[in-house]
């Protein structure tokens, strides 16, 4: 087992330090012609060929990570991590993350594998999975935090909207405004919006797309309120003021919630911690008990049922303090 392993590390080791010296052939290639342009020496038919320009809609890289990318295009997870890289603000591509997470998966197994002894290696796929979700988990962190960031600052952009329409601004215009006033990420964004919209997308279609790179509920609203407006009237910066008077009261709500849920939170936490303290002082003070869940069949057994149990009450007692607002 542990030969093939090394094995497929060999080879995956391998193929990236392959990429990465055509890579650097490649850049290499390129500075050549960029001085060769530059000098002169270039003739003008390859100029010729060579004046098209970047695509305006920007791609997935189909070259690299071959493999990786037909699987995930088989089970249909292409989408959606490639969806969640566009909401967290990375600029990594699919294949980049799955590559990452097949390298932590393989250095977490080899990391335990050679501490454990040979009946317990099988349990070193446990902590190899883990360090496989890292990436994800890095990746989904990185999006939780920018969709709160996104959450904090839209009252503050739906009242300067409002204000502008109020002066006389249109509300493509509004949107454009945005991008110079605010942070990110509500100022890239709406820059995103109010461009597909330049560039020719009807604003329904250019609103709707917002709506599905920020998945909150207050966005949606927004985008219906102005969509209903276009279509049947009213007064938008009315809506817009009130929308974001809303979202305010919303907030408060939720600090409210948070502080009386807070001491329940904590019993949780504390009642999850005492079989883990248990479990260390008894080692200290009583080896040979702590030592029948790991040398005894059934005391793996009855340690795995324990540890289980353990988590789904955790589980538990996190969703009975957990309320939506």
């Amino acid at each position: 087992m542990g030969f093939f392993i090394m094995i497929a590390i060999a080879v995956w080791v391998g193929s990236m330090v392959v990429w990465y010296l055509v890579t650097n052939v490649l850049k290499s290639q390129d500075v050549d012609k960029i001085k060769s342009r530059l000098a002169g020496k270039e003739t003008k038919a390859k100029v010729k060929a060579k004046t098209r320009g970047p695509a305006l809609i920007e791609t997935e890289d189909l070259q690299t990570g071959k493999f990786a990318l037909r699987v995930l295009k088989r089970f249909d997870l292409q989408p959606r991590l490639k969806t969640l890289l566009e909401q967290s603000g990375l600029k990594w591509r699919v294949a980049r993350l799955v590559h990452a997470c097949l390298g932590g998966f393989l250095i977490g197994y080899l990391a335990v594998h050679f501490f454990l002894p040979p009946k317990f290696r099988i349990l070193g796929l446990i902590p190899a999975a883990l360090c496989g979700l890292m990436p994800i988990l890095f990746v989904v962190r990185k999006r939780n935090s920018r969709i709160h960031r996104f959450e904090e600052l839209f009252p503050d952009s739906l009242e300067f909207v409002s204000r502008s329409m109020r002066a006389g601004h249109a509300f493509s215009v509004s949107l454009e405004m945005i991008h110079r006033e605010f942070q990110e990420p509500l100022a890239s964004e709406f820059k995103r919006a109010f461009e597909e919209h330049n560039l020719g997308l009807p604003l329904d279609v250019a609103l709707e797309k917002l709506a599905k790179r920020v998945p909150l509920l207050d966005v949606q609203f927004f985008v219906s309120a102005v969509i209903l407006q276009k279509r049947t009237g009213g007064n938008l910066a009315e809506i817009l003021d009130k929308l974001a008077y809303i979202i305010r009261e919303r907030f408060k709500l939720r600090g409210k919630i948070k502080t009386i849920s807070a001491h329940g939170k904590m019993t949780g936490t504390a009642l999850s911690s005492i079989p883990i303290v248990v479990a260390v002082l008894m080692f200290f003070t009583n080896r040979d008990y702590v030592l029948f869940f790991f040398n005894d069949e059934i005391g793996n057994y009855m340690a795995g049922g324990g540890i289980a149990l353990q988590l789904i009450g955790y589980w538990v007692m996190q969703q009975i303090v957990k309320i939506e607002v």
